[in-house]
């Protein structure tokens, strides 16, 4: 069955995202521009844990305005702990999109923008969660 085996983070500031994404996920990078032909920084988010690595790459057109529709897939990224991770989001510039929720029996769920404007999600499991 097909999976997804890489992302794309599109930019306008490729060094500011960057800086967003390893204070706020603790994430390493390698530049691979010269691969691509613009800006391009490949994305390492764990070692031995599941999951995909990706990049942030140069936005190639106007960024999305606040509010519009999301036009792309949705990041979502596995947390251990919701709260630590919302503060080191809002500390890193990230802004609130949807506001923490319970998916029932499931997890905590919420959205944020990053500071290139893209909406991204954390998920923490939680059979609790109500």
């Amino acid at each position: 069955m097909p999976r997804p085996v890489h992302f794309e983070i599109h930019a306008g500031d490729v060094p500011r995202a960057q800086a967003f994404y390893g204070a706020a996920f603790g994430w390493t990078f390698e530049d691979w521009s010269e691969y691509a032909g613009v800006p391009y920084v490949g994305v390492r988010t764990g070692e031995d844990e599941p999951g995909i690595d990706g990049a942030i790459m140069q936005r190639h057109g106007d960024a999305p305005a606040t509010g519009q529709a999301v036009m792309g897939a949705v990041l979502t990224i596995g947390v251990e702990d919701y709260d630590a991770a919302e503060t080191a989001i809002l500390t890193a510039g990230g802004t609130v999109a949807l506001a923490k929720h319970a998916l029932p029996g499931m997890a905590w769920q919420g959205y944020f923008l990053d500071t290139e404007g893209n909406v991204f999600g954390i998920h923490q499991p939680d059979e609790q969660a109500k």
